[in-house]
């Protein structure tokens, strides 16, 4: 009972502060091997797709270059499509946060940028991916990709 009025107070106070959901570009950063990059994150130990908060002044295609350079080590070479865009305030535990969906290619060496969101970086064929251990709703988003959809959630 305390836990969810404390929560309710703490969700309270963060749409009084922010009002409107976060704006992050997620992506699906494919290698030249056709392999799909994933980032193991630190907090949920669960796989997920990389990206982030888009910067106040940045625009999307910055972003996400940003983003993918900065959680994998991979330099973004091309936008391919845009996957979603998902909005459904629970699909992030941490805040209300609208993602962008990207496929993009992506080549370079993978490294960990971020050691405090991140513990590991790696690639994986489709037929490998951890869909059993993936972060927020990144089941749906990789399966509306795979799945060849163009979605608005």
């Amino acid at each position: 009972m305390i836990v969810g009025r404390a929560w309710q107070y703490v969700k309270t106070v963060l749409g009084v502060i922010f009002r409107h959901p976060i704006s992050g570009a997620t992506l699906i950063p494919i290698l030249p091997n056709g392999e799909i990059v994933l980032i193991l994150r630190r907090d949920t130990k669960e796989w997920g797709l990389p990206g982030g908060i888009i910067d106040w002044g940045e625009d999307i295609p910055s972003a996400a270059k940003r983003e993918l350079r900065e959680e994998t080590g991979l330099d973004l070479v091309k936008l391919r499509r845009l996957v979603g865009v998902y909005s459904h305030p629970d699909r992030d535990p941490r805040i209300h946060s609208i993602s962008i969906l990207l496929e993009v290619d992506a080549e370079g060496l993978m490294s960990v940028g971020d050691t405090y969101e991140i513990l590991d970086v790696r690639s994986f064929s489709i037929d490998e991916l951890p869909l059993d251990n993936l972060c927020h709703d990144h089941e749906r988003q990789i399966q509306d990709y795979l799945n060849g959809a163009t979605v608005i959630a």
